[in-house]
């Protein structure tokens, strides 16, 4: 099981929950669940059936399975056919995979890797216990319609004869 660098990553196995803060230089493989932030200096796995809720700062990024939150990548983040992954990324490269899910904002390129500290994708403003649904936007109402769905019709003269009794 061998990442992209030639090593043996560690590995977060199926079976375990880990919740904080995971800090680490080389490679990580995540096959069960996380939850809080990630910061690596190396290669973050996310493997097929994996769920992580987190904001990931990262070298390199490979997503297989679900992540929630904000992803600031400084080379190469790749989401595979299986990934599902909502929220905002930042990253010099990125691919993605005929089959793969997406909700969020991206800047990819070489601003995205220099970009500053405040950016959507680095800031702390995603908190994995509060995940929920986007808000929808209203659309503004064209002041010059009605609430009476009936008001723009022309109006017809009713030429029925009158029932007699």
């Amino acid at each position: 099981m061998s990442e992209m660098n030639g090593e043996s990553p560690t590995v977060i196995g199926a079976d375990a929950n880990f919740k904080g803060e995971l800090s680490f230089d080389k490679s990580v493989r995540i096959e069960g669940n996380f939850e809080g932030h990630i910061h690596s200096k190396g290669t973050l796995h996310i493997a097929e059936g994996a769920n992580v809720m987190a904001n990931v700062e990262a070298t390199n990024v490979k997503v297989e399975g679900s992540c929630k939150g904000n992803l600031s990548v400084s080379e190469k983040l790749h989401m595979l056919a299986t990934a599902k992954v909502e929220g905002d990324l930042r990253t010099s490269r990125l691919e993605i995979a005929d089959g793969a899910i997406f909700v969020g904002n991206v800047v990819v390129g070489q601003s995205a890797s220099s970009g500053s500290s405040s950016s959507s994708a680095s800031s702390s403003s995603f908190r994995p216990s509060s995940v929920s649904q986007p808000t929808p936007t209203p659309i503004p109402r064209d002041p010059s319609r009605t609430d009476d769905p009936n008001a723009n019709r022309p109006k017809v003269q009713d030429s029925r004869i009158p029932a007699s009794s």
